[in-house]
């Protein structure tokens, strides 16, 4: 029964839909919804361009690992995760160890067409941030893969309706998937 499922942690590129799909699901589980960069926001009183801007990807994705470490300790989450949160070996050990890993997977014109007006996203105030999110997608993508138990791709229905597919997936989620490695790459 999903009532009785672990966290459930969504990883994905930006512009996946992590946060409009985790707060639906949250909801429909009546579970607490939770957003690694919007934790790390409220822990340090400033937003990530900030971070990015004084200390780095490297000083943000510090910050990144305590909170992924942190979060995923809490029961019956979830967890919409930032988008480079896998790039860390340690990161996708606690996501994949501790909660039932969902990624959601949108193609580069997908995320392209959800982000291209956001300000608050530092990888892509670049002259080409569509070359930026290809390349990304293609170093991130066989991380999300390898950590995730469940892949769904998005942008081709309405929010509502994927959460409803993942709640299907869900209630028919092999326990013993979260304790076994997952090897796939």
């Amino acid at each position: 029964m999903v009532e009785e499922l672990p966290s459930v942690f969504l990883v994905g590129p930006m512009g996946a839909g992590k946060t409009t799909i985790g707060k639906l699901l949250a909801k429909q589980q009546g579970r607490e919804f939770l957003d690694s960069d919007w934790y790390i926001e409220s822990q340090t009183g400033a937003d990530i361009a900030w971070i990015f801007a004084k200390e780095g990807e490297a000083g943000f994705r510090e910050r990144e690992t305590r909170a992924i470490d942190e979060l995923t300790q809490k029961p019956q989450i979830v967890l919409a995760t930032g988008g480079g949160a896998v790039m860390s070996a340690e990161n996708r050990a606690f996501l994949h160890q501790r909660g039932i890993v969902v990624y959601l997977n949108a193609p580069v014109d997908v995320q392209m067409a959800r982000t291209a007006k956001d300000k608050s996203r530092p990888l892509l105030q670049q002259p080409n941030p569509k070359q930026i999110l290809q390349d990304l997608y293609s170093i991130r993508d066989p991380l999300y893969r390898q950590v995730a138990h469940i892949i769904m791709p998005t942008g081709h229905t309405y929010p509502r309706y994927m959460v409803n597919q993942l709640l299907q997936q869900l209630a028919s989620f092999d326990m013993s998937a979260i304790t076994a490695p997952n090897n796939r790459s």
